[in-house]
C-alpha cells in the first residue's frame, strides 16, 4: 500500500493536458459536455479542475481520487474504450482537428508531513 492509500484511503492522479490556445474553447465544450458526463458512468471521481495559461499552449489540470491503482487503470482502460466517447473524438478531430498537444498522468504519493487526510 502506497503513502496515499495509507492516508487518503487510495491514490489521487494528477492529469495534465496540454491544449492548442486556438483549440481551447473546443477542448472545454468536448471535456464538460462530454468527457465528465461519461466518466461517470466509470467512477472517475474528479476532485478539482484547474487552467494554466503561463505556456504557450495552455494547461488544464484536475486531480482525480481513485480506489487502488488497478482501478484506476481498470476504469481508464474502460473509458478509453467507450464507443460513444471514441466517437465523440472521432468527430472533433474531423471537424476541428485534436486540440490535445500532450497528456501527463501521474499517481500521487502522500509525503509523511502532509496536512492530506491528517484529522485532529
Amino acid at each position: 500500500m502506497t503513502t496515499t492509500q495509507k492516508k487518503t484511503g487510495g491514490v489521487c492522479q494528477l492529469r495534465i493536458y496540454e491544449v492548442l490556445p486556438d483549440k481551447r474553447e473546443i477542448f472545454h465544450t468536448r471535456f464538460k459536455d462530454h468527457a465528465l458526463r461519461i466518466m461517470k458512468r466509470y467512477d472517475f471521481e474528479i476532485t478539482a479542475l484547474w487552467e494554466s495559461t503561463s505556456i504557450v499552449n495552455f494547461e488544464f489540470v484536475y486531480l482525480l481520487r481513485w480506489p487502488d491503482v488497478a482501478t484506476m487503470d481498470r476504469q481508464w482502460k474502460a473509458f478509453l474504450a467507450d464507443e460513444e466517447w471514441i466517437e465523440i473524438k472521432r468527430q472533433t478531430v474531423q471537424k476541428t482537428g485534436e486540440p490535445v498537444v500532450r497528456v501527463t498522468s501521474r499517481v500521487l504519493d502522500d509525503v509523511e508531513y502532509s496536512p492530506v487526510g491528517k484529522t485532529g
